[in-house]
């Protein structure tokens, strides 16, 4: 079982934290790149990594980097990999491509190439075989162009990973699972600790923080496209679920309320919790935030809230930060965690954040305002 060159994409501002969840699953070379951290693993790296990244988008095999100047260097290169090796053939392969900053611009001349040199590649290997019938399982080829180094992938994962599962009910969510948990492991949150969120819409942020807290991994509801694949023996998944369920922790008991004024949101919410196994460690409740009581008892508040888009939006919006402001001022114990576009939020809310954060919500450019309550005293 050889081992193979790996990478997670994630949204940039988040590789730090992805470069910390695959060094915490025992990865070895971990390195970080703008949108991508790379990781060399073996065929259940790559199933332990598609079950447990929380804040990654996909996991990457790649199978081939080179220097591609002209399209004659790219199509040589491109059939010299050894696609045998992870095409089968009734394999239903596709290529995508992406250029920047690289001689070869077109990206769909760039995508015809490499389609065509695999071809003439596996042709070479299947004897007999004029025509590819494609029936077989599905495996996205990707020729990524940059600084004109080609890096040509195959993408592990199908679905992208902050598609977990758990949501049986369809509601347009304002954030990704992806980002919901990096907002979590960014903040001073333990599962001892209460935690809230102002504006719960569906839940994702609170339900992404159970996750974490009870160790469940994020994957274990979902299937994964490379286990479908020849290459990879099913036993290899099948051993990493058994492995992911045995960690879960069970006897953590969390403490997790999510308030919103959308009814129908709030069920959604409920339900995707109850989906889960936690409708006993999350409270969601139709509430505004205003009447919602707190303690002063070291919690964390951790809320995506609304942004507006239209000038009354926004000013409303604004009102909805500076009554945040006003009810969390006096809780001392708190620490609070908000993301938005707005660049006054600080203005709105009443206080200056401890530290901010740059963070992308799906292609919002948006700050991670942290505001640091007094720690809880050591037991």
């Amino acid at each position: 079982m050889g081992k193979y060159n790996l990478h997670a994409t994630v949204a940039f501002g988040l590789e730090a934290i992805t470069k910390r969840e695959l060094i915490g699953l025992g990865m070895e070379n971990v390195r970080v790149e703008d949108g991508k951290v790379r990781f060399s693993g073996d065929e259940y790296d790559i199933a332990k990594a598609n079950l447990w990244l929380r804040t990654a988008d996909r996991v990457l095999l790649e199978v081939g980097e080179f220097k591609a100047l002209s399209f004659t260097e790219l199509f040589d290169k491109t059939r010299e990999i050894p696609w045998e090796e992870y095409i089968p053939e009734d394999g239903n392969f596709t290529v995508d491509g992406s250029s920047v900053k690289s001689k070869l611009f077109s990206i769909s001349d760039s995508q015809s190439i490499v389609e065509k040199a695999i071809v003439e590649r596996l042709k070479e290997n299947y004897k007999g075989v004029d025509w590819f019938e494609k029936t077989g399982a599905r495996y996205k080829v990707k020729v990524a162009l940059l600084r004109d180094i080609a890096t040509i992938t195959i993408d592990t994962t199908g679905e992208s990973l902050h598609k977990r599962g758990y949501r049986k009910r369809q509601a347009i969510a304002p954030i990704k699972e992806t980002l919901a948990a990096a907002m979590v492991m960014l903040s001073f949150w333990k599962p001892e600790r209460p935690l809230f969120d102002p504006f719960c819409g569906s839940g994702t942020i609170l339900v992404e923080a159970a996750l974490i807290g009870k160790n469940i991994a994020p994957g274990l509801d979902r299937s994964f496209v490379a286990e479908t694949w020849d290459m990879i023996d099913p036993k290899v998944w099948k051993e990493e679920r058994v492995k992911a369920l045995k960690e879960i922790r069970n006897d953590v008991k969390l403490n997790l309320l999510g308030s919103d004024i959308d009814r129908k949101l709030v069920l959604i919410a409920r339900d995707n919790a109850f989906n889960l196994g936690l409708e006993d460690d999350i409270a969601f409740t139709i509430k505004d935030f205003r009447d919602v009581d707190l303690k002063d008892d070291y919690g964390v508040l951790i809320t995506n809230p609304p942004y507006g888009e239209r000038i009354s939006e926004i000013d409303e919006a604004k009102e909805l930060y500076k009554d945040l402001g006003e009810k969390m001022k006096d809780l001392k114990t708190w620490s609070i965690y908000v993301i938005t576009n707005h660049e006054d939020f600080e203005k709105s809310y009443g206080r200056k954040a401890d530290r901010k954060r740059k963070l992308f919500n799906g292609n919002i450019k948006t700050d991670y305002y942290q505001f640091y309550g007094e720690r809880p005293p050591r037991e």
